[in-house]
């Protein structure tokens, strides 16, 4: 009875475990990854600085640095990050919360310090957008 069941509704079946796949799929491929870096929310990512004393990496361009960003962060464009890793190397196994303005180029940055042997690499999740978005402050340069 449950053969012939199954044989009726084999579509609908397939549909379900199809569908659950899709929906595990990122946290299979985030532990798979191992290491890597997680996304922080900005209230996550203020935990982490005041908790565990993170450094605040800004990976955008001078003028957008220039133009406001998170209180006490250390600015290194996305394109001089790989020139400039050993200004890093005593945040090796530290926190480090990476942003930009949107979220991208911040989770490029994150795979250039993972793959820097960087053990605690976190990337904010909307990047400063949502920083501002959650009226956090910024200081303007």
């Amino acid at each position: 009875m449950e053969l012939e069941f199954l044989k009726h509704n084999i579509i609908w079946f397939g549909l379900a475990v199809g569908s659950a796949g899709l929906l595990l799929w990122p946290y299979v491929k985030s532990a798979l990854a191992g290491g890597g870096s997680s996304n922080l929310n900005p209230v996550d990512a203020v935990l982490l600085i005041n908790r565990q004393n993170a450094l605040v990496l800004d990976v955008r361009d001078d003028a957008e640095f220039a133009a406001g960003h998170i209180p006490d962060a250390k600015h290194i464009p996305l394109v001089q990050l790989p020139d400039r890793l050993k200004e890093l190397a005593k945040y090796k196994s530290k926190p480090i919360l990476v942003h930009c303005q949107g979220g991208v180029r911040s989770a490029k940055a994150c795979d250039v310090l993972s793959k820097g042997a960087f053990t605690q690499v976190h990337n904010l999740k909307g990047g400063l957008n949502t920083w501002l978005q959650a009226k956090l402050p910024i200081v303007k340069s």
